[in-house]
């Protein structure tokens, strides 16, 4: 079974549905990268802390994907979110590749001065993260990867064929879809329902067949073994999108991992949010803690 865009929408439905509780999230910005365009970031959290990139799944938000756990882990990070290229607010650019999203998050730390951090993905976000690591990996020294695995589906040309009828049929529809503004998107005292909705149709629908393929071209698994960071794997157990012996995969494949189950679904980080914050804190605790551990000299 593949990671579909549209599964992700069916997902952020039900965000909409069973919403969790919207609070103290931090004010936003757009962020000038250049040569590469604008952004929106959030960044919040004591400026000495250790710096967090919290980055989305696909068809949601920075802010959609990971409001629930912000206001727990600004208390001991700093915490920086991102929109992805032709999500929410962020970069409109003539493709979508999930290297660019890669190489955007280090442009956003580049600007914030920011020399090292650690990258935690949901989802797609996983899949950036790692990335992110292999492309930047002087600057990445740890990863949190959830609800995610080494890759997402495979090249099927029937199945890539499909989403990009979907959203050659998606676009039609744009026209007709609102654009949320910016006073929407920022007011998050409204009901969580109607921030929700706000938030998921900042980004134009007509892009999962491109978000499709960019998806379907990851694949992490020759390089695994690589990777040198600690690592946290939060496993959704109950997860029907990326199962979790795919996610499995991530702590087989990289030397210094520790995993941190949850009792969810695809969309935990939110539906079943409870379960989700408490071990996502205990999960970026762990890589920062092995992340510091002093080195044990021989005799």
């Amino acid at each position: 079974m593949k990671s579909s865009p549209l599964g992700s929408v069916k997902r952020a439905l039900g965000h909409v549905v069973s919403p969790y509780p919207v609070r103290d999230l931090p004010a936003g910005e757009y962020l000038e990268l250049p040569g590469r365009g604008t952004t929106f970031i959030t960044d919040a959290g004591p400026r000495e802390a250790p710096v967090l990139f919290l980055l989305h799944s696909v068809a949601t938000t920075g802010l959609l994907c990971w409001y629930p756990v912000i206001p727990e882990l600004t208390r001991e990070f700093r915490v920086i979110t991102i929109d992805h290229r032709w999500h929410g607010r962020g970069i409109r650019s003539a493709d979508f590749t999930l290297e660019a999203c890669a190489d955007d998050v280090v442009a956003v730390a580049d600007a914030l001065g920011v020399g090292h951090f650690t990258a935690a993905g949901f989802s797609m976000g996983g899949g950036i993260a790692q990335l992110a690591w292999r492309r930047h990996s002087d600057r990445v020294d740890g990863l949190v990867l959830c609800s995610t695995g080494p890759y997402f589906s495979s090249l099927d040309p029937e199945a890539l064929a499909r989403d990009v009828k979907v959203g050659s049929i998606a676009a039609r529809l744009d026209r007709f879809l609102p654009v949320p503004s910016d006073q929407r998107l920022d007011d998050w005292s409204q009901h969580p329902a109607k921030w929700g909705i706000n938030q998921f149709l900042s980004t134009p629908i007509s892009k999962l067949g491109a978000f499709s393929e960019a998806m379907a071209s990851f694949d992490s698994r020759d390089w695994l073994g690589e990777i040198d960071v600690p690592t946290a794997v939060v496993i959704s157990t109950r997860d029907k999108t990326v199962p979790p012996e795919r996610q499995s995969l991530l702590s087989e494949g990289i030397v210094d991992t520790l995993d941190f189950p949850v009792d969810g679904g695809h969309a935990c980080c939110v539906i079943g949010a409870d379960k989700f914050v408490p071990a996502f804190g205990d999960a970026v605790r762990s890589v920062l803690a092995r992340r510091r551990a002093p080195a044990v000299l021989l005799p």
